[in-house]
């Protein structure tokens, strides 16, 4: 099982990624679980129909009384991906990261990993501060390989470096890896070059570029990803070449 996690700031385009890796994966033939650790809970809607799930969170505040089963909280979405969402607090209490610790271990404790046997596992996970439950994904062995989405906008950058810095700080210890950016373009002025001269200070490289499309907009309006709704447009292409890419990577343990 190889577990990758995806990051980025809050509006990147971060879970659109992640779920359309999630369906290219699927179609080459690998057993895919997504695990969305954004408070908003949308990060598996596009595989799944555009509906949202119920998250992890939501079920043990409504099971207090009744055990807790893994058909609660793992959903089967598109061409098989398994769908969870760890959730996050009520609005104005709580600390959203300690909910995707709370989700993490109740995930470990009803033993999804060896009951669903996933080939890959991958954590859409807010990057804007990478702090207790957000950097879970780096640390305690959950995930091998971390990707990171982003733009050529200074802010989607700056929020690049943090999580290096943090990634570097844990890898330290032998946790997870840094594999690269993927490049969700926005249309900057010299968008490339400006993310490579800062991947010079900040290390790594452009695994991917998935230039900006109207497909992605017509294929979410659906809610569906652009590798279901338009699986032979040159955006499923695209997506279909990362998911390739980033096996190639896994398989070679390349960071």
């Amino acid at each position: 099982m190889k577990k990758i996690a995806i990051y980025g700031k809050g509006g990147i385009g971060k879970s659109t990624t992640t779920s359309n890796l999630s369906a290219a994966l699927s179609k080459l033939g690998y057993k895919v679980m997504q695990i969305g650790c954004d408070p908003k809970s949308d990060s598996v809607k596009n595989l799944m129909g555009g509906k949202r799930i119920p998250t992890v969170l939501d079920r043990l505040r409504e099971s207090e009384k009744v055990k807790l089963k893994l058909e609660d909280i793992v959903f089967e979405g598109f061409n098989g991906v398994l769908c969870v969402e760890a959730g996050g607090p009520t609005p104005g209490i709580g600390c959203a990261g300690r909910g995707i610790i709370t989700a993490f271990d109740k995930l470990e404790e009803l033993g999804a990993y060896e009951t669903y046997k996933p080939d890959i596992v991958l954590y859409d996970v807010l990057g804007d501060v990478v702090c207790g439950g957000f950097a879970m994904p780096i640390r305690n062995g959950y995930a091998d390989e971390v990707y990171i989405v982003t733009s050529g906008e200074m802010m989607a950058l700056y929020a690049a470096s943090n999580i290096v810095h943090a990634i570097n700080n844990f890898g330290k210890r032998g946790y997870a890896q840094y594999a690269g950016v993927i490049l969700n373009a926005r249309n900057v002025a010299d968008e490339v070059a400006v993310v490579e001269k800062a991947l010079k200070e900040i290390g790594g490289s452009i695994i991917q570029v998935v230039p900006r499309s109207g497909t992605i907009q017509q294929a979410e309006n659906q809610g569906k990803t652009v590798v279901e709704a338009f699986p032979e447009s040159d955006m499923a292409a695209v997506y279909m070449e990362l998911a390739r890419k980033i096996t190639e990577n896994a398989a070679q343990g390349v960071a």
